[in-house]
């Protein structure tokens, strides 16, 4: 469902992503890691079509995300890192003015509304304003929002970000059963090392633009030989902060997540 080869991205004399490629198959729920700076955020953008690589490909679900950008992009569904709900609508406005956008039929769209606001156990808000929200119920319609056009690939960045144990398992859990029931493939990035050990069927870490190892967790465990994909990832990118290229974002990332030790 994703095919990326020797990706390349950049910006004058820097490098941000240097000849970066993988492959996602169907239904797989596949992690993106690596430490702040390292080029996952610009590898996404131009999976996502928000931008253009300097070399290289990249097939969603068959589609060029360069020269046939509007194909590409119904393939996929996405859950930015920053909320992008409006707070001044109800979460049914949300979802139908998402559904009009991508053009789904207006009945199909009601039903699928429906459908997808009652497998994240919010039907019963559907007609609250979204300010009203909290961040978990936010993040739970953002995951409906992004599926409702039934897309073939879903991307999901931080989706789990400053969320509370009990929603984080919450959300992963409608993450993991929405992959099984409807084939899905699951594009993740997160900090939350114990997140996508438990949750990714394979792992790609990136660090300085470059992809340093790709396999299962148990992979990287035992290319590493540590006990814990935590473990492992420091192992392969060291265990530096990287307060150079962070924005506040990562900064509050790194220290909530994952500098532990």
């Amino acid at each position: 469902m994703i095919k990326v080869d020797n990706l390349v991205k950049k910006y004058g004399e820097f490098t941000a992503v240097d000849g970066v490629s993988f492959e996602v198959q169907k239904g797989e729920i596949f992690g993106f890691l690596g430490p702040n700076g390292a080029g996952k955020t610009t590898t996404i953008k131009m999976l996502t079509t928000l931008a253009h690589p300097t070399s290289g490909t990249v097939r969603l679900n068959g589609f060029d995300p360069v020269g046939d950008p509007a194909d590409a992009r119904k393939s996929f569904g996405i859950v930015f890192q920053d909320p992008s709900l409006d707070d001044e609508l109800t979460a049914w406005e949300n979802m139908e003015f998402h559904g009009a956008l991508y053009g789904v039929e207006k009945k199909l769209r009601r039903r699928r509304i429906e459908e997808l606001l009652k497998f994240v156990e919010m039907w019963d808000r559907k007609d609250s304003l979204v300010k009203t929200f909290s961040g978990g119920m936010k993040r739970r319609l953002e995951i409906a929002r992004g599926l409702l056009h039934h897309p073939k690939i879903f991307f999901l960045d931080e989706p789990t970000l400053g969320l509370d144990p009990q929603t984080r398992n919450h959300i992963w859990q409608y993450i993991k059963d929405m992959s099984r029931q409807e084939g899905t493939t699951i594009f993740f990035t997160t900090h939350y090392m114990e997140e996508a050990e438990k949750m990714a069927d394979r792992i790609a870490i990136i660090d300085h633009g470059k992809i340093v190892a790709q396999g299962t967790p148990w992979d990287l465990k035992k290319l590493t030989d540590t006990d814990s994909l935590e473990e492992a990832f420091l192992s392969l990118t060291g265990k530096e902060l990287r307060d150079e290229h962070a924005t506040g974002m990562d900064n509050l990332r790194a220290g909530g997540c994952m500098w532990r030790r």
